[in-house]
């Protein structure tokens, strides 16, 4: 029989769910969860009785839908809960044909504060997390909303529990610290602090947030503008350099070379967002070209489907990334292109 005769072929089977996994747990809240599944696979048809549940369909679609109802049993397995994302996600990986199972990148333990358990939730995410385990110097370069940032803090404060640095120092790029910010009330510190918040709000998320004051005072954490890191050696320290596409070449070099023994640095970026002045190359596209052979650097990239914020923001990066594509083709045809407006 030939092989797409096999992917046709109509059948139907039945899954027994193990007693020890409660089937509201499986099927979700209004059974919302295998309403994902069914709607994954359109030829598909599920029908649950107790905890049977009996497919019925192409093999080929039937054989794909168990493998996905045996990794959210495997996950479930760990006393981890599922959402509908977690099973959009198993879907995908699944379908992406990856040697890492699923449920092993979905239950995959990082940081766990105040009841809360940080995790990977896509397979990019929990290659970039191994990879600033393996090597000294990652980079972590995808669009927003995709974790880079996020993922690095959660490291350096599970290496710091685990007393594999000494201190953890976050940065970025205040590339507004020059003529207009000199205009704002305050001090230099107040001045900066709103470049900063964003790592400041992760480390309380991952932190008791009443011991941050007394580790930034003891020196422990330090969060500062990029500009504080010039001369210095950061030895013992987990560095993390964010926003980096805002630095120029001279800048990202500057930050490499602070580098120290048993440190580790993650540098996080998305190259589609550049706000340097006109003329200024980023740093961190140029970065690859000139590291890109040394060993013990790792270069991680994530895209729109590693968004793990509102499902819309993937569909936005996605969208702005084909108009961009078009414009440069514009541009190349010495033309450019007006939003909504046919060519």
């Amino acid at each position: 029989m030939a092989k797409a005769d096999v992917a046709t072929e109509q059948a139907q089977n039945a899954i027994v769910v193990p007693s020890s996994i409660p089937m509201v747990s499986l099927l979700g809240s209004g059974d919302e969860l295998i309403r994902v599944v069914e709607d994954s696979f359109d030829d598909v048809d599920i029908h649950v009785r107790g905890n049977r549940i009996t497919m019925t369909g192409p093999t080929g679609d039937i054989a794909e839908a168990e493998r996905v109802l045996d990794e959210m049993v495997a996950v479930l397995r760990t006393g981890q809960g599922l959402t509908p994302e977690a099973v959009e996600r198993t879907v995908a990986m699944l379908r992406a044909r990856t040697e890492e199972r699923p449920a092993d990148v979905l239950t995959a333990n990082i940081l766990s504060n105040r009841g809360r358990t940080i995790r990977a939730k896509t397979l990019n995410q929990k290659r970039y997390v191994d990879a600033i385990d393996e090597h000294t110097v990652v980079f972590g370069i995808g669009p927003a909303g995709t974790g880079k940032t996020y993922l690095a803090v959660a490291k350096a404060v599970q290496a710091l529990q685990a007393k594999q640095v000494n201190r953890i120092l976050l940065t970025r790029p205040a590339i507004e610290a020059g003529e207009r910010l000199g205009f704002l009330p305050g001090t230099l510190s107040e001045k900066i602090d709103p470049y900063l918040r964003p790592l400041y709000d992760a480390l309380h998320d991952m932190m008791d947030p009443a011991s941050i004051p007394r580790l930034m005072t003891e020196g422990t954490i330090e969060v500062a503008p990029l500009a504080y890191m010039r001369g210095r050696t950061l030895n013992d320290a987990f560095v993390i350099l964010d926003e980096a596409q805002n630095t120029s070449g001279e800048q990202m070099k500057m930050f490499l070379t602070r580098l120290g023994f048993g440190s580790k640095m993650v540098v996080t970026g998305d190259v589609t967002q550049v706000d340097l002045p006109a003329g200024t190359s980023s740093g961190l596209k140029i970065v690859e070209g000139i590291l890109g052979d040394i060993d013990d650097v790792h270069f991680c990239r994530l895209s729109s489907h590693d968004v793990v914020r509102h499902r819309l923001v993937g569909e936005i990066v996605d969208a702005y990334t084909r108009y961009d594509a078009e414009q440069d083709a514009a541009r190349g045809n010495g033309r450019s292109r007006v939003p909504g407006r046919r060519p």
